[in-house]
């Protein structure tokens, strides 16, 4: 059976539409026609055969829609094309009863298709972990919890456990529905430490506060031998840099425990993430490494309930790159997963503002977290709890009320 593996497109600028019609070789005169038409919604195809994207064109235009395919494909006088589906969500509901019926392995984008269009109008209503179900009415906030020496914005502030524990309860206090515990940091350019050395820094601060708090607890870390620890003691979600990739022990662990689990993309390990930043097609390639994520977390037993999403924000990416992908984030809705996005303080925020000094960076983090959350994140991951828990409420309360 084909798999056609159809891809959701957010083209917030005509010049988004313009770039998304040239990687598809579209022929330049029908460019300037079909950039308004793509204010609708837009479903990317890859590599079609050239009779399957003329029948998808002709479907598409009976129904007031329109597809762009490569120059050269009505004629089939090339081999394949990529090809962008436009309408409104009507259209393609009618589209997929129309495609039942058609031959080449079309059938079987009909189920594709809808199967897409649900998960992108169902906004998840919540995310379990092993210890209890949190709600998504609302955006969750994870407050920071570094216990490091050399985190990149509260690096040292933290060592010495009661101050670690005063902090998560003034987090919880202010509106922290998560703490998130780190003992190893992630900062670009870190150097890795051992499981030991990550156990002893938040053993201690993660059992005297599974006793005390009333919010969910989680452990910051791709280790399985640390997670599982984390675990025992109280914690009840794995936020893990690699999405499963650095540790094969870490997705079974993860179903075994019945783990809230965050699966993040990003390029290698910290040390190294920063040294390759330059991407063909960014949104593409962390949608196909977070779907890849997604598998190997199903494929140990990882129930879709308890998986969120992290597109990484400053792992493997530029001030341009992490722009891009705060513009296009609601693309990952074609995961109806929920979504986590961790801007807080970050450096390209810095580059932008010219705030050199992390603790300088509030308002530029606020407005990250606005726009993640207007673009459909359901958990920010922050420093400044108080704040930017009335920034994610506000905003919740102008998109949805």
């Amino acid at each position: 059976m084909a798999v056609f593996a159809p891809r959701l497109l957010a083209l917030p600028t005509p010049d988004h539409a313009v770039r998304a019609l040239l990687r598809v070789a579209v022929d330049s005169r029908g460019i300037a026609e079909m950039v308004p038409k793509m204010r609708t919604l837009c479903i990317e195809l890859p590599q079609l055969e050239c009779r399957q994207a003329n029948i998808l064109k002709q479907e598409m235009l009976s129904l007031g829609g329109d597809a762009a395919v490569a120059r050269g494909a009505v004629a089939c006088s090339i081999d394949s094309t990529d090809c962008i589906l436009i309408g409104t969500a009507k259209q393609f509901a009618r589209l997929c009863r129309k495609l039942s019926a058609q031959p080449f392995g079309l059938a079987a984008l009909s189920g594709e298709l809808e199967s897409l269009l649900t998960r992108v109008i169902t906004v998840p209503a919540a995310w379990k972990t092993s210890r209890r179900t949190l709600s998504l009415q609302r955006p969750l906030i994870m407050g920071i919890l570094n216990l490091t020496p050399d985190s990149f914005s509260d690096g040292g502030r933290c060592n010495d456990p009661a101050q670690a524990i005063d902090k998560a309860l003034q987090m919880e206090a202010e509106g922290a529905d998560i703490i998130d515990i780190g003992g190893e940091s992630t900062r670009p350019g870190a150097a890795l430490i051992s499981a030991e050395q990550e156990l002893a820094r938040i053993i201690p601060v993660i059992e005297r506060l599974s006793a005390v708090l009333k919010c969910a607890i989680s452990v910051d870390t791709w280790k399985s031998a640390v997670a599982e620890q984390a675990l025992l003691a109280g914690a009840e979600i794995i936020n893990d840099i690699s999405g499963f990739n650095f540790d094969p022990e870490m997705a079974g662990l993860a179903a075994a425990r019945g783990a809230g689990v965050v699966l993040m993309h990003t390029r290698g390990t910290p040390a190294k993430m920063q040294q390759d930043t330059a991407y063909d097609d960014l949104m593409l390639e962390i949608t196909t490494s977070l779907r890849n994520s997604i598998e190997r977390a199903r494929t140990a037993g990882v129930s879709d309930g308890c998986i969120a999403l992290d597109p990484g924000i400053g792992f493997g990416k530029d001030a341009a790159g992490n722009l891009e992908l705060l513009r296009r984030l609601s693309e990952l809705s074609c995961f109806g997963l929920p979504i986590l996005i961790g801007t807080s303080r970050k450096s390209f925020i810095g580059k932008i503002l010219n705030r050199p000094h992390t603790d300088d960076r509030l308002y530029g983090t606020a407005a990250t977290a606005a726009l993640s959350v207007a673009h459909g994140a359901s958990i920010l991951r922050v420093h400044d709890v108080r704040a930017m828990r009335d920034v994610a409420d506000m905003t919740h309360a102008i998109m949805h009320s």
